[in-house]
C-alpha cells in the first residue's frame, strides 16, 4: 500500500497552482525547479516568532484567549490518513510557525505573514494549518502531540512605516493584524479525500490555468528539446 508524505504548504500553493505538478511531484518524483524567495520575507517571519514566543497570546491580538506562545519552528509528522475506497494513504509532514497553549488547556496554530491582511488568505492558508492541526492531534509514533486543537489563525505583518532608532539603525513598523481561520475538520479530510484520488490516476491530470512550468515542459517537448 502506497502512503504519500506531503508537505502541508504543498495543499495550499501547489495544489492550488496545478494538479498536473502536484500529481508529478508525489506520484512520481519529478520536481519543479525551485523558486527564489526573498530572504527578507523570512528573516521577519522568523523575528515575528522570536518576538512572541513565550508571551502572551494577548499580545498577538485581543480577540484571543488568553494564554502563552509555547514553541515554534517544529516538525510535525500524522498518522496516515486514509479515505474509503482508496487504497492508499497520506501522511503529513511540516513545520508550523508558533504553538500557543491557552488556558483551558487547549492548543492553537499561528502563522505569520509578512503581508496585508486580507479575508482571502482565510480559505487560501486554512488548509496548511488544519494539516498542522491534524498532525498534532494524530501523530506518527513519536511525533510531537498537542491536542485538542482550538483556534488557528494568521498573523499578518504589513509594514508602513521606518524610523531611525539610534545611527545607522533602522526600525521597521505597522500593523499586526489577526486573522481568525476556522476549524472545520471534517472538511479538510474530504479534502484529503480529493487530494488523494488525484494522486491514485492512472495519469496525470491537466495543467492548471497559467502555469509556466507545464507551458515551458510542453513547449519543450514540441520543440524537441
Amino acid at each position: 500500500m502506497q502512503n504519500w508524505t506531503i508537505s502541508p504548504s504543498d495543499l495550499t500553493f501547489l495544489w492550488d497552482e496545478c494538479p498536473r505538478c502536484f500529481f508529478l511531484k508525489y506520484q512520481q518524483d519529478f520536481r519543479r525547479p525551485a523558486s527564489p524567495f526573498p530572504k527578507i520575507f523570512g528573516t521577519i517571519d522568523l523575528l515575528m516568532k522570536d518576538i512572541y514566543l513565550n508571551q502572551s497570546t494577548r499580545k498577538m491580538s485581543p480577540d484571543l484567549p488568553e494564554g502563552k506562545a509555547i514553541m515554534s519552528g517544529r516538525w510535525v509528522k500524522s498518522e496516515p490518513i486514509g479515505v474509503t475506497g482508496i487504497s492508499s494513504t497520506a501522511t503529513l509532514r511540516g513545520i508550523f510557525d508558533t504553538l500557543v497553549q491557552f488556558e483551558d488547556s487547549s492548543y492553537g496554530v499561528i502563522d505569520f505573514k509578512t503581508t496585508k491582511a486580507s479575508n482571502s488568505h482565510v480559505d487560501f492558508y486554512s488548509r496548511q494549518l488544519h494539516a498542522y492541526a491534524y498532525a498534532l492531534e494524530h501523530p506518527a509514533p513519536g511525533a510531537l502531540r498537542c491536542s485538542p486543537i482550538s483556534r488557528m489563525g494568521l498573523l499578518c505583518f504589513d509594514p508602513d512605516g521606518m524610523e531611525e532608532s539610534q545611527p545607522a539603525r533602522l526600525n521597521l513598523h505597522g500593523p499586526a493584524t489577526w486573522l481568525e481561520i476556522p476549524l472545520d475538520m471534517p472538511a479538510f479530510l474530504e479534502f484529503m479525500g480529493a487530494v488523494l484520488a488525484l494522486l491514485n490516476y492512472p495519469d496525470p491530470p491537466p495543467p492548471g490555468d497559467g502555469c509556466g512550468f507545464c507551458a515551458y515542459r510542453e513547449a519543450a517537448r514540441n520543440t524537441g528539446f
